[in-house]
């Protein structure tokens, strides 16, 4: 009961609220209320100020956070082991932005290593990178080049970015594009933390162009749907476009590439499951 406790206090502290813990652990809002104050009445301490939309360390909170942190490092530390330590036993978990590069690595893994679980968990750049620190995840597949001592990466390979649309849209006809034919266009554009977004955004700053209009949407899924009922276009990674007779993807001149690499922790590199899944992706 205390490690779910300590568990929720730390997620509360890192984000200053209680309701962006829960969607983190994957638990209610009121249940994340509860553990905290349970853990706070328990122990006659007051762990949090509470005082606007966001949750402040108080002096105590703030001298636990760093052994909260190291107890659950240990906590990672310990189940990683546990889950190398067999003949080639155990699960193997995998965070990914985009499904088009892990999933053939994942397949050749698993028709060698049937007796492994392996299981993928789906984010942004961002979210993906911060679960490998985190050690929520074993590997992560990512499309943003890291610089990170802790961290070591292979390139899985690269796409270029094109443009989606639909196609009854009046850029449809058109083989290429320039970025300023955006200028008279409504763009669909990914959330915050993602690299696609960020490529994006260079890219438009460099040639000097404003859409006519952006449309932020928080997935890649709803951004394809999006395009497919021609509610704007979207530059996008070329293997992530469907095969949908619904779109059009057009060429952008000068367009940048977009790299796909997977990192592990340089700490666990060398441990079975990992090194088995690294070594496939050197292959």
């Amino acid at each position: 009961m205390l490690s779910a406790e300590l568990k929720a206090f730390h997620r509360v502290a890192k984000l200053g609220s209680i309701t962006q813990a829960a969607k983190k652990l994957g638990l209610s809002q009121p249940t994340v209320t509860t553990q905290i104050r349970h853990l706070e009445s328990q122990y006659a301490v007051e762990l949090f100020y509470r005082g606007g939309r966001r949750l402040t360390l108080s002096d105590e909170g703030a001298r636990l956070l760093p052994m909260v942190e190291a107890l659950l490092q240990q906590e990672a530390d310990i189940e990683f082991y546990l889950r190398n330590c067999g003949q080639m036993q155990g699960a193997l978990r995998i965070g990914a932005t985009s499904p088009y590069y892990v999933l053939g690595l994942i397949k050749d893994f698993r028709e060698r290593f049937p007796q492994i679980e392996v299981s993928v968990e789906i984010g942004n750049s961002q979210q993906v990178l911060e679960s490998l620190i985190e050690c929520r995840v074993d590997l992560a597949a990512s499309s943003q080049q890291v610089d990170d001592a802790r961290l070591t990466r292979v390139v899985l390979g690269s796409d270029p970015l094109v443009l989606a649309v639909h196609r009854s849209h009046p850029l449809a006809a058109m083989q290429s594009v320039n970025l300023g034919e955006l200028r008279q266009h409504c763009l669909l554009m990914r959330e915050a933390g993602s690299t696609t977004r960020q490529l994006t955004e260079a890219m438009l700053q460099q040639a000097g162009v404003v859409p006519a209009s952006v449309l932020e949407i928080g997935s890649r899924e709803s951004i394809r749907e999006a395009v497919i009922r021609n509610l704007g276009v979207s530059i996008i990674a070329r293997q992530e476009v469907p095969d949908n007779p619904q779109l059009c993807v057009l060429e952008i001149k000068g367009a940048s590439l977009i790299d796909e690499y997977l990192y592990c922790l340089k700490d666990r590199r060398q441990a079975r499951l990992p090194s088995a899944f690294l070594a496939l992706a050197q292959a």
